[in-house]
C-alpha cells in the first residue's frame, strides 16, 4: 500500500504533463472527482499553466503544461529522496540519464527527473515544507505505481542500487510472465508499493516501444468508472478484468494519450 509518511524510495508525487490543462483536469474531475485548482491570479496568462487536483480538499497529483517537443502526454511518478543532488550523481553512475537538473520548488521541496538505462522516465522529491500528496490508498488517488520494461533484471538491478528496492517475483497467471513487487529499502511487505514487468518492445507502442511507468488509482466501481472515462473521450486498452487477490481493474487512456490503470481492489476474504 502506499502511504503518506513517505519514506525513501517510495512514492510520494505525480504529475501530469497535458497539451491542454483545463481539458485534462475537465476529464479527471469527471471521471475521477478531482477539482482542479490553479496557481496565481485567474487573469494571469499562465495561471492555467500548472496546479492542483483535489479530491476531498486534499491534494492527490498535479497537472502542468507539456512543453517538451515530441513528448507525449504521460503521468510522471516522483520518489522521495532525502537529497536530489546525492541521487541524481547516483543515477549518472549507474547509466541512467538526467532529464531536469535537481532545482528547488519555492522551498516545497527539490525535484530532479531522470530516464533509467532502459529508456523508462521518473523523478525524485525531496521534501521540503510539502512533503507530497496528501492521501493515497483510497478511492481516487493513487494506490500503486507500475513499470513496463524491455529488461526487467536490468530494471530491478538499477532501481534496487539507487532505492535499495527489494523485491519479490511471482508468476503471472497463465503463463503471462514474472511480475516484481517493489517494497522500499527496509520496509514491510504492506508497504508494498509498486511492481515491475517485463514485456517485449512492441507491447510497449503507446511509448513506442520504451519502458514506462503509469499510476493506479484506486475506484469504488471499475466498471462504472471505465464508463466515465469513454463518455468523456478516454479509451480502454485492457479490461475490465478480475484478477485474483488483486482486484478487478482496468488500463485506460485519457483523451491526451496518457495512460493509466483504474482498480477496484478485492476485499479480504473474511477470518
Amino acid at each position: 500500500m502506499i502511504t503518506t509518511d513517505f519514506v525513501p524510495g517510495s512514492p510520494c508525487w505525480i504529475d501530469l504533463g497535458a497539451p491542454d490543462v483545463p481539458a485534462a483536469a475537465g476529464f479527471y474531475g469527471a471521471v475521477l472527482d478531482w477539482e482542479f485548482q490553479t496557481f496565481g491570479p485567474d487573469d494571469a496568462p499562465d495561471a492555467g499553466d500548472y496546479g492542483m487536483l483535489k479530491r476531498d480538499g486534499k491534494t492527490v497529483a498535479g497537472i502542468g503544461k507539456l512543453t517538451e517537443e515530441g513528448a507525449r502526454s504521460a503521468w510522471m511518478i516522483y520518489f522521495c529522496t532525502p537529497d536530489a543532488d546525492a541521487t541524481t550523481e547516483a543515477v549518472e553512475r549507474s547509466g541512467g540519464t538526467v532529464r531536469v537538473t535537481p532545482m528547488d520548488a519555492d522551498g516545497e521541496g527539490r525535484m530532479a527527473q531522470f530516464t533509467d538505462p532502459q529508456g523508462g522516465q521518473f523523478a525524485v522529491w525531496e521534501p521540503g515544507s510539502t512533503k507530497g500528496m496528501e492521501a493515497a490508498d483510497q478511492p481516487g488517488t493513487l494506490c500503486w505505481t507500475e513499470l513496463y520494461t524491455t529488461d526487467s533484471a536490468a530494471a530491478k538491478q538499477f532501481y534496487g542500487g539507487l532505492f535499495g528496492w527489494t523485491t519479490d517475483d511471482m508468476e503471472v497467471p497463465g503463463g503471462g510472465g514474472t511480475y516484481s513487487m517493489i517494497t522500499p529499502a527496509g520496509q514491510p511487505p504492506e508497504r508494498m508499493h509498486g511492481g515491475l514487468m517485463e514485456v517485449p518492445g512492441e507491447a510497449l507502442a503507446l511509448n513506442s516501444g520504451r519502458p514506462y511507468w503509469h499510476p493506479v488509482f484506486a475506484v469504488e466501481d471499475c466498471d462504472a468508472t471505465v464508463a466515465k472515462v469513454t463518455a468523456n473521450g478516454g479509451s480502454v486498452l485492457m479490461g475490465p478484468d478480475d484478477a485474483e487477490d488483486v482486484g478487478r481493474l482496468a488500463v485506460c487512456v485519457d483523451p491526451h494519450g496518457a495512460d493509466f490503470v483504474v482498480l477496484t481492489p478485492a476485499t479480504p476474504a473474511s477470518a
